[in-house]
């Protein structure tokens, strides 16, 4: 039997498990697979609690309907009767500006304006401005000319101020990164694609638009653009961890894994990835685990489904190139603060999803949900459920490294922007170190960099959000990927084993 280690058990670890262990029963290979924590709980950065009536998320809170694997996943997992979508009734999102919340302008689809009439009548931008982001109809596509950062972009088709009160704060809200250093083509790539094919953004966001017979229906068939879990993102977890045992599949928490090596002798392979079975043999190794506390576990496959750098870090010994690659992706730390009020103590009126924080505005907070609004499930009638987030790049010194600390930002950000003094009656701080990759300038050229490092080992995958997207779908995506890759190599062995290896 086959031995497949799984490092990380997050969304994208326990998929890649999911899917490998699923598609060895469809292809009658027996495989046995080991999931490996260090922490004492499975999930990852997706964390959530339920408290007194009220469902807190210290991670995400939804995922893009749009990107079909997040809904598949729940169909297969028989959660699909428990997603549901935003609250439709009051759906609007806020900007911080000079200090007031004003509207986000209606009518923004892929960040980019698609009506005239509110972006006539947004405060958030004077009539200079305005006209600025009109030449976008006028503007010539340059030819390609190697990476761009989103900010550049956007500031050359729209207008810096267009960049820095609209784009820049909803892209923070995502990736909590510089927009001037992060790559177009590893963030919205399709950005570019609108810019080459139709002349200028907003005629290719018009465009789009118009090809869809229903704004309000994604690909899935679900109306709302968020979906989450009725009783939190948890429920995935908790989904695919019980299929998972009843898959009988090794599952370990408060494991940490401190090095990969290789457990000589080497085997041979052919046919890996689809390939024509006649191709010339490649040397695949197996895997020597070294635990903690002197274990060590040893895999005919490997899929490293952790941060980056933390990948980088067990592959040093292994290919210290690649390993170079993996911690060259930048992090940076992040923090949410969920904070619980009786209904009267909160003067402001909370008609809508939130508010996003431009970094022109020089605050500490990046954005605030307003939670019994966006989900009115998730709080019991007559309190309110907020939560605050913080830590961006560039900013990483103002981000408290403590409980106590974060709740002051929070309190502060309240006070100053929704006049709540009172305390709150309950709060759940969650510090992140070095959770949200950053996709700089040079992302796509380094990814290729890696992909071609892992020719040299076809039983290792890589899964997680530090790659090629950072949503919930895209971990999920990753894992599968990943699974693919090692039942290929997996399937390529089985027939040498007895000769090669004995």
């Amino acid at each position: 039997m086959m031995r497949v280690a799984i490092v990380g058990g997050g969304i994208a670890g326990l998929s890649a498990a999911y899917y490998l262990s699923k598609q060895a029963r469809e292809h009658g290979m027996p495989l046995s697979i080991t999931v490996l924590e260090a922490e004492a709980r499975w999930g990852g950065k997706i964390h959530t609690q339920r408290t007194d009536g009220f469902v807190i998320e210290g991670g995400p809170d939804t995922f893009l309907a749009s990107k079909s694997w997040g809904i598949e996943l729940c169909r297969e997992l028989g959660l699909e009767d428990r997603l549901h979508g935003t609250n439709p009734l009051q759906n609007k999102t806020y900007v911080l500006h000079r200090g007031q919340l004003q509207p986000l302008p209606e009518g923004l689809a892929m960040m980019i304006p698609t009506r005239l009439s509110p972006m006539l009548q947004t405060r958030l931008l004077t009539w200079g401005d305005k006209l600025r982001m009109g030449l976008d109809y006028l503007l010539p596509a340059p030819p390609l000319d190697g990476d761009e950062s989103l900010g550049a972009f956007v500031s050359r088709r729209l207008g810096r101020s267009v960049y820095e009160r609209l784009v820049e704060p909803l892209m923070s809200g995502i990736y909590a990164g510089d927009g001037d250093r992060l790559s177009l083509g590893a963030t919205f790539p399709y950005l570019r694609d609108l810019e080459l094919q139709y002349g200028g953004l907003i005629r290719g966001a018009l465009a789009m638009r118009a090809r869809r017979p229903d704004p309000g229906l994604n690909p899935t068939g679900a109306r709302s653009i968020f979906q989450t879990l009725t009783s939190g993102l948890a429920e995935i977890i908790e989904a695919l961890v019980a299929a998972l045992q009843a898959a009988e599949v090794n599952l370990r928490t408060g494991v940490g894994v401190q090095k990969v090596q290789i457990r000589h002798p080497t085997r041979l392979a052919g046919g890996f990835g689809g390939e024509s079975t006649d191709m010339a043999l490649k040397p695949v190794p197996t895997f020597r685990l070294v635990l903690q506390h002197g274990e060590a576990l040893a895999a005919d496959g490997l899929v490293l489904a952790t941060p980056a750098y933390a990948a980088g870090d067990l592959l040093v010994d292994l290919d210290p190139a690649l390993a170079a690659e993996l911690r060259s992706i930048e992090y940076v730390s992040t923090a949410t603060v969920s904070l619980v009020f009786p209904q009267h103590a909160v003067p402001h009126p909370l008609d809508g999803y939130g508010y996003v924080i431009p970094r022109r505005e020089v605050r500490q907070a990046l954005a605030c949900t307003w939670t019994s609004t966006k989900f009115p499930h998730r709080a019991p009638e007559g309190y309110v459920l907020l939560r605050v987030f913080a830590g961006r790049a560039g900013q990483e010194d103002q981000l408290p490294s403590d409980g106590a600390g974060l709740l002051e930002l929070a309190r502060c950000e309240l006070r100053d922007t929704l006049g709540i003094s009172s305390p709150p009656l309950l709060y759940r701080a969650f510090l992140w170190p070095n959770a949200m990759p950053q996709y700089n300038l040079g992302h796509p050229q380094r990814l290729m960099r890696i992909a071609h490092g892992l020719e040299r080992w076809p039983n290792l995958a890589l899964a997680g959000n530090g790659y090629r997207g950072i949503g919930i779908p895209d971990c999920i995506a990753s894992g599968h990927q990943a699974a693919h890759r090692l039942l290929a190599c997996m399937m390529a062995l089985t027939p040498q084993k007895s000769d090669h290896n004995p």
